[in-house]
């Protein structure tokens, strides 16, 4: 075996856990790391650098960027299927996302602490995420946010149209919520708000993990490490496998340029490749053994839990006819993307005080859409491999309304929310009327699931299939992300959740990949020399 492309570290993928842990391993000098990006570099790109194509970039999958794909038919959505896909290039899923920023609340915290112990705490998470961010906006509680850190923040718009404020209203009068300045101050979580936070920086541009933590001052454009940190990223290259000797992870085996090549690790393997995390371990002899059998796949360590538990949010829309002389954006701010939005609890009135639903406007001159998220689904999926060809898709099945309980949910969304928020809006503005689904759909409890089922969409908030638990419960890795079963490799993205976000996904992916390239620089005196307290953590 030709060891001479080794390193300490090799990450695959750059996406929010993968760019923190690159750059966080290296700011030790000392310490070299590989980082694998099966895309191109393409920061400077207008579609991908201009905010005003975040909500294009979603829906239209452009090749250049995405992974294409589609999950299978979903039994209980008419056998429609739906994209399955992230981001394929530097900054994955954040160079493509719809750039909103939500963190867990502490609701959701106190769940993984009680889980996995108190790295996953609120208060300490809260910390990691001050450190991270840096806010650009307002907040009635300075001391929950940061200034500092290195991803920009930008709370959008300054001065929100009428539209927007039309809406907050008739959502405040509806629920009886107040207005929140801050929906990420963990004291607000809930309530309508008139301007969202977005990855953006000061001046409206995208920011992502790759212009976060692989900018300019931390690597060249052809990705070498700058100012001597010893980081190489090899863009178009596409990861196949670990290599293991025995049970320990020794390397990557990937293709490049029409060849297969291997590269050592000296330490650790780091898998940071989203929607592709599954597939890299059951590639590499992890995952139910039966399956693994019978693609021909040797196996390293038989877990039944690898590609399950696959969670997702449903999403569904309400549309109302819109003031033509309100505007949606401020003519001077189009990158702030979003006309208000809220969020609340379970409409039913079960546990008040915790998020249940998140409610985005997306406002045109014509028309104002609020988007409908339903954040807590007990339905859940699996991922499957075909084969052991790592260039074959896998068998995504997200599983939507599997439980009946979450199709109940989003109707009790529509007819609570939804009915009276339209009431409250014509109220304040007799051209805003309800016109998809109309109040005598909502009305009609089979009119309505028709209508949910019939329009209902996709997002990509997958998460959760390869949980971060114990292995008896359920668990892939452990609480650090270092996988059960053998030694030298860790996974760290959304796929590890323990328990569903309520919002978002990718700031929990930024805090994953934060918490765990500290816990792998765990030397007190490393720590030390590097500026970090030792209550950091």
């Amino acid at each position: 075996m030709n060891r001479t492309l080794s390193f300490d570290y090799i990450v695959v993928g750059t996406g929010p856990a993968g760019a923190v842990i690159a750059k966080t391993l290296t700011d030790d000098k000392k310490t070299s790391v590989l980082v694998l990006e099966a895309g191109d570099h393409n920061d400077k790109d207008k579609p991908i650098a201009d905010s005003a194509f975040a909500l294009e970039l979603e829906e239209s999958y452009f090749p250049q960027y995405f992974w294409q794909g589609e999950g299978i038919p979903q039994a209980n959505l008419d056998n429609r299927s739906f994209e399955w896909t992230t981001g394929r290039l530097s900054g994955g899923g954040s160079s493509i996302n719809g750039e909103q920023y939500v963190r867990p609340t502490s609701a959701v915290f106190k769940q993984w602490e009680a889980l996995l112990g108190p790295l996953w705490s609120p208060a300490r998470t809260i910390r990691r995420f001050k450190r991270l961010e840096k806010y650009n906006g307002e907040t009635q509680n300075p001391g929950a946010r940061g200034y500092h850190g290195r991803i920009d923040i930008r709370q959008a718009p300054v001065t929100p149209t009428s539209m927007a404020e039309k809406l907050t209203a008739a959502i405040e009068r509806a629920t009886g919520l107040p207005n929140i300045v801050d929906y990420n101050d963990p004291e607000t979580p809930l309530g309508p708000f008139t301007r969202w936070q977005l990855y953006q920086k000061p001046d409206g541009r995208r920011e992502s993990s790759s212009t976060a933590f692989l900018s300019s001052d931390i690597m060249t454009p052809s990705g070498r490490g700058t100012h001597g940190r010893k980081l190489t990223v090899l863009f178009r290259t596409t990861a196949l496998r670990v290599i293991f000797s025995r049970k320990r992870a020794i390397g990557v085996e990937y293709l490049q340029a029409g060849s297969c090549v291997r590269a050592y690790a000296r330490k650790k393997v780091i898998i940071s490749a989203g929607i592709n995390s599954a597939q890299f371990l059951m590639l590499s002899g992890i995952g139910p053994a039966e399956q693994l059998k019978k693609s021909g796949i040797p196996v390293i360590f038989d877990n039944p839990h690898v590609g399950k538990r696959l969670k997702n949010h449903t999403l569904n829309f309400a549309v109302f006819t819109a003031n033509r002389n309100d505007r949606a954006l401020p003519p001077d701010d189009p990158n702030a993307l979003y006309t208000g939005g809220a969020f609340l609890p379970d409409p039913t009135g079960e546990r008040p005080a915790r998020r249940a639903v998140q409610l985005i406007g997306i406002g045109s001159d014509e028309t104002l859409t609020v988007a409908v998220l339903y954040l807590r689904p007990e339905s859940s999926g699996s991922i499957a491999i075909q084969n052991k060809d790592p260039l074959k898709i896998v068998l995504a099945d997200e599983g939507f309304l599997s439980n009946s309980n979450d199709l109940d949910a989003v109707k009790n969304i529509f007819k609570i929310y939804i009915r009276n928020i339209a009431l409250e809006l014509e109220r304040i503005d007799s051209s805003y009327r309800l016109v998809s689904p109309t109040l005598d759909v909502i009305d009609d409890d089979v009119k309505l699931e028709n209508f949910i089922k019939e329009n209902f969409e996709h997002n990509h908030h997958q998460q959760s299939f390869l949980r971060m638990a114990p292995l008896e419960k359920g668990g892939v890795v452990n609480r650090s992300g270092r996988v059960h079963g053998v030694t030298g490799l860790i996974v760290a993205d959304a796929s590890l959740i323990p328990f569903t976000v309520d919002g978002n996904t990718s700031a929990a992916a930024y805090l994953i990949g934060y918490t765990i390239a500290r816990k792998l620089l765990k030397n007190p005196s490393r720590r030390r020399n590097m500026g970090w307290k030792e209550d950091e953590e």
